[in-house]
């Protein structure tokens, strides 16, 4: 099961991203795939965070308009919404120690552990920093 990280997630719904044609394919072809897909609770937040952020974007998104994306996106038959759960910490510990992230780092160990104990083949991302936990694959979809 592929994972969508929140940067695929802003270019696909953002018109204005260079990578907004490549990341709306990749987006569509999980949202109308058979193949599970999913995405980490977190990155739904940090979609509507980013999205409708008045520094990043000039218009921002509307708060309605970042909402009705992630709409649609639940409405995929296959998607999974991956949460934390009560054995997350040791998985949350072992990424953060093997890793030696701190600060604002501690965030993405916190989507790579979620991503881990799902299970989850592949996180898709243009984020290079995932690439320092070890158990965690990626991939960029938006590289030809």
């Amino acid at each position: 099961m592929m994972a969508v990280d929140t940067n695929i997630l802003v270019y696909a719904h953002r018109e204005d991203s260079p990578w907004h044609e490549s990341a709306s394919l990749v987006l569509a072809g999980l949202v109308e795939g058979n193949a599970d897909w999913a995405i980490p609770w977190p990155c739904v937040w940090e979609f509507v965070s980013v999205a409708t952020h008045p520094r990043i974007y000039d218009p921002p998104s509307s708060s309605a308009e970042a909402l009705r994306a992630v709409q649609s996106w639940f409405e995929s038959p296959t998607l999974r919404l991956l949460a934390e759960d009560g054995a997350m910490f040791k998985t949350m510990q072992r990424e953060i120690t093997d890793s030696r992230v701190t600060g604002g780092a501690v965030h993405d160990a916190r989507i790579a552990a979620i991503c881990v104990r799902h299970g989850v083949s592949a996180l898709l991302t243009a984020d290079r920093d995932f690439s320092r936990f070890s158990r965690l694959r990626t991939r960029n979809p938006l590289l030809a």
